[in-house]
Parts: structure tokens; C-alpha cells; sequence
């Protein structure tokens, strides 16, 4: 025990004296501190838009909540109902009800081009034409700002997201869609969910719009209950006169986003991988200018009795301490700039523009240490090693 005791307080030493040096270094040891804090806050911004991205779609659907599209289709824009069997779907077993009948939704969905408040370039804007029981669907649903659209007329509501990135969508405004001209008559708030990145109008005025007759695209529905989705999709993917796929809501947008998350994850870990190729050569700068500085005081004290063991430690401390040091400065900064950041992207299933926050969440946050951990690791292993190494005899000799 007392050897052990013996070796820590060694390697406590050898410690204290390299960041008390840390002074005559300013130069080596600043390039390590933001090179590390560079990969970090990079590393951790990327990978917020793909956690903001995903947090959105998952908190489009409840767990009750269900959509139906139409055999094959893997998104609104390639579904496709008629009047008949939108009712077909609507007296399916297992869904909820109130005193108008069950909450279902057909609904249509379309794009139109409105510029963007940031930079006035066009981009794509969902239009979705919704049914009377849209709102209680979607529960989740409020009005912030003005009423709802009435049906039957040429009146939209928009999400809080696609207001604030989009010119022209104020509460009051009016929006040029077809040859009609549509009041905004309200902005309303989902949760966070998708939705907040659309707009809604009455699905008939929407037809008419479009020339689209009496078809839809998709149909939302709220379930009696949560385990209620399996004997709703049974009663429905067993009916002879439809062809359909059922899924929870939650499920079929989180398939959305899987394809914009991973390719954003992708780069931002290929980016992040080769700036910290940088970072681990200043850290190998910053240590070997440690070690040759260092000569004589390192061969005196293992001359007195310390371990080359406890020399390779403490300097792998040293450099682990000014590498965590860049990691908690970036992590920082990511966080101040990046969270809760407002954009939009393009979800590339329905070729529309989605409105999303930057997340930076714990679990990036750990991820950006550990990556500031690793390249404190290995930038200090070979300069520890080679301190290890050196000869006593020749090393008290260097000037």
C-alpha cells in the first residue's frame, strides 16, 4: 500500500510541475487548448442539427396516433385515396370517437413556393388540406395567434415554424396559392412537431384549388387507445377493397428523417475526425515542446528515485488536463451558439421544407469530451514514452 501511496504521490508531483510550466508554453499550449476546442464545438454543432432534426419528427405523433397511406407509398406525395375508401378506412374498429363520429382525417398534401424571411429565396412550403377532425388528431394542436380557418372558405392557418421562416405567413397576411388569393387567419403551436412547418386549410377549398377532385393523399387517425393499432391495421390491410399500410404516426415519421439524420451524423463525424488529426498533432507539439524543455528537471527527478512509469503517467495527465480543458471551452461554446438555433431543411420524402432547433443535448455533450479525452490521450503517449526513455546520464547533461 505505501509503495502505491509512494508511486501516486510521484506521479501527483511530476504533474504539478509540467502545469506550473504551463506559462513558459503559452504559445504550444494555446494552439492545443483551441485546436481541441475546435473539434469539440464542431463535432457537437454538427451533430445538433440531426438531433434537432430528429427531435422534430418524433414529436409529430402520439402514441395513439396513426396515418394510412396507400400500399407501397413511402410518403404522402406518392398516396393516393378516393372518396369510398377514405370512409372505408374511417369505420374501421379501434378508433376514437366523439359525438360528430371517429376521429379520422383525410387529407391532401401539396406543395407551393414562398421565399424565405432570411435570404428571399423560394423554397418549398407544405399546403395540407385537412378535414373537420384534423385538430382533435392531432391533439397536440393550439391556436397562438387569430382562429381557425373556417371550412368552405379560402383560409389557411400556419405553424408557428413555417411563420417564422417564411416570408409573408404573419397572422393577417394574405398568400397567393393557385389563382386564389388566402388569408392567414391564424398561427398555431404543435409541440414542437412537424406540423409547425406546414400549412392548413379546409381539404374541399384545397380540391377545388387543385383541380384534385375528391381524392386525398393520406389519412390520420386517433387511435381508442394506444394498443388499439394492431386491430385497427388488422381490420384494414385485411379488407379485400383497400390496399394499404398502416403505421403509427411516431414510426412513419421517424423512417422520415432517418435518411437527412445519418447522412448529417456521416459528416459531421468525417469533420470532425480530420480537424481532430490536427488537433492530435498540436497536442504532440505542445508535449514534446514539454518533454524537451523538461529534459533535465525529468532526468533529475528519475535520477532521485521516480519511476518511469509515473513520468509517462503524469505527462499523459498533463496533456489529458489541457485537452479536456479545449473540450469544456468548445462544448461551451457550441452550446451558447448552437442550441435552439432556428432553420430549415429539406426533408427529402415529401421535397418540402421542414423548420427545426438546433439540439445540443448531454449526450453530445459527453461526446464532445470524449473525443477531447481521446485526443489528449494519444497526443500525449509518445512524447510520455519518449520521456520514459531518456537516458539519465546524457539527459542531466543537456543544457
Amino acid at each position: 500500500m505505501s509503495g502505491l501511496l509512494n508511486w501516486l504521490s510521484q506521479v501527483a508531483a511530476i504533474t504539478k510541475f509540467g502545469l506550473l510550466s504551463i506559462p513558459q508554453r503559452r504559445g504550444s499550449v494555446a494552439a492545443t487548448i483551441c485546436g481541441t476546442a475546435g473539434v469539440v464545438a464542431v463535432f457537437i454543432g454538427v451533430l445538433s442539427i440531426a438531433t434537432g432534426f430528429r427531435r422534430v419528427m418524433a414529436s409529430s405523433g402520439a402514441p395513439d396516433a396513426a396515418i394510412v397511406l396507400r400500399s407501397g407509398a413511402d410518403s404522402e406525395m406518392v398516396s393516393g385515396f378516393g372518396r369510398d375508401e377514405t370512409r372505408l378506412i374511417a369505420d374501421a374498429p379501434g378508433l376514437a370517437r366523439n359525438a360528430r363520429g371517429p376521429l379520422v382525417s383525410a387529407e391532401l398534401f401539396v406543395i407551393i413556393n414562398l421565399p424565405k424571411r432570411s435570404t428571399g429565396t423560394d423554397a418549398n412550403v407544405p399546403l395540407r388540406g385537412v378535414e373537420g377532425a384534423a385538430a382533435e388528431v392531432r391533439e397536440q394542436l393550439k391556436i397562438v395567434s387569430g382562429r381557425m380557418f373556417e371550412p368552405g372558405k379560402n383560409e389557411v392557418i400556419v405553424g408557428v415554424g413555417a411563420a417564422r421562416e417564411f416570408a409573408g405567413l404573419d397572422a393577417g397576411a394574405v398568400v397567393k396559392v393557385g389563382r386564389e388569393s388566402w388569408p392567414v387567419v391564424g398561427i398555431f403551436t404543435a409541440s414542437g412537431g412537424l406540423a409547425e412547418s406546414e400549412m392548413w386549410t379546409d381539404a374541399k377549398v384545397l380540391q377545388a384549388a387543385y383541380q384534385r377532385g375528391d381524392s386525398f393523399q393520406s389519412v390520420y387517425a386517433r387511435l381508442a387507445s394506444p394498443g388499439a393499432f394492431q386491430q385497427f391495421k388488422d381490420a384494414l390491410t385485411s379488407n379485400p377493397r383497400l390496399s394499404v399500410k398502416v403505421e403509427r404516426v411516431s414510426d412513419y415519421y421517424a423512417g422520415q428523417s432517418t435518411m437527412l439524420a445519418s447522412l448529417i451524423t456521416g459528416l459531421g463525424v468525417l469533420i470532425a475526425a480530420l480537424m481532430a488529426v490536427g488537433a492530435v498533432f498540436g497536442a504532440l507539439n505542445t508535449m514534446y515542446s514539454a518533454v524537451a524543455a523538461r529534459t533535465r528537471e525529468i532526468a533529475t527527478l528519475r535520477a532521485l528515485g521516480f519511476g518511469s512509469g509515473a513520468v509517462v503517467l503524469a505527462l499523459m495527465l498533463e496533456s489529458l488536463a489541457l485537452a479536456l480543458g479545449g473540450g469544456a471551452i468548445g462544448a461551451g461554446a457550441a452550446y451558447a451558439v448552437f442550441n435552439n438555433f432556428t432553420a430549415a431543411t429539406m426533408n427529402w420524402q415529401s421535397f418540402s421544407q421542414v423548420t427545426f432547433a438546433f439540439a445540443v443535448t448531454p449526450t453530445l455533450l459527453v461526446q464532445g469530451v470524449i473525443w477531447a479525452t481521446l485526443i489528449g490521450l494519444i497526443g500525449g503517449l509518445l512524447p510520455a514514452i519518449r520521456a520514459a526513455r531518456l537516458p539519465i546520464a546524457s539527459a542531466l547533461r543537456e543544457l
